[in-house]
């Protein structure tokens, strides 16, 4: 009989494995594939300073910028690692941008795209359409937590302070090195400000969400900036 059980419990650690190691978050896709379903959002994006945020790091870019944060406008930043992070999409990550590929190339990763936000895609990105037309059809929600589990993150204020908060003495828990050299002390207009970021549109335009998806975490933008967001065009 304890023989019986020890099996039993190997055999349900192994299946909680096998969930675990499923539910890890997958590689990144690009812009081209959010924007397949998310087209609206991604023509607005396209006008953002983030979606051109890898251009800044060429050389004689952002020339007074660079000089307050005590860098050299002359030099061409984009094969340094310690700007690349916060400059494009998923750098360091599985199918993430690689220093040295064409920022606008296929996967177009560099960029602050959509995943940088709303994080790598391929582990949830089918699960999340499928809630969508799951939705439309038959008006049955999904819980969040099933697409966090597959990577999808809806803590969008913590995922634009990984970079814009980044600096020593920052609030932000886990700020590490690199450090970001554009801060509050170096110019008051990178004072990080999520709502701000989010009502002029530093991001992209916000439209009514459907209600596909229901429960924790509760995304700040669903409840506050859902007010003011305008109608999807059909």
């Amino acid at each position: 009989m304890r023989r019986f059980k020890l099996q039993i419990l190997t055999a349900a650690a192994l299946f909680g494995l096998a969930l675990t190691v499923s539910a890890a978050p997958g590689e990144y896709v690009g812009v081209a594939v959010c924007t397949k379903c998310h087209a609206v959002q991604g023509d607005s994006w396209a006008g953002t300073t983030h979606a051109k945020a890898f251009d800044s790091l060429k050389a004689n870019t952002k020339v007074e910028e660079k000089k307050k944060a005590k860098l050299d406008p002359a030099k061409d930043y984009t094969k340094d690692k310690d700007c690349i992070g916060c400059h494009s999409t998923g750098y360091g990550k599985p199918g993430g941008y690689k220093i040295g590929a064409a920022p606008g190339g296929e996967m177009a990763l560099g960029s602050v795209g959509c995943e940088s936000c709303h994080g790598p895609g391929e582990g949830y990105r089918d699960e999340h359409a499928a809630a969508e037309k799951q939705f439309v059809r038959a008006s049955k929600t999904t819980p969040r937590k099933k697409l966090v589990g597959l990577g999808e993150i809806f803590d969008y204020e913590r995922a634009c302070a990984v970079c814009h908060l980044n600096y020593q003495g920052s609030p932000l828990k886990g700020a590490k090195a690199p450090f970001t050299p554009f801060t509050p002390a170096v110019d008051a207009k990178y004072k990080y400000d999520f709502d701000k970021a989010v009502r002029t549109k530093a991001l992209h335009e916000h439209y009514k969400l459907k209600g596909s998806f229901e429960g924790e975490p509760l995304p700040k933008v669903r409840a506050e900036f859902q007010k003011t967001a305008k109608e999807i065009p059909e």
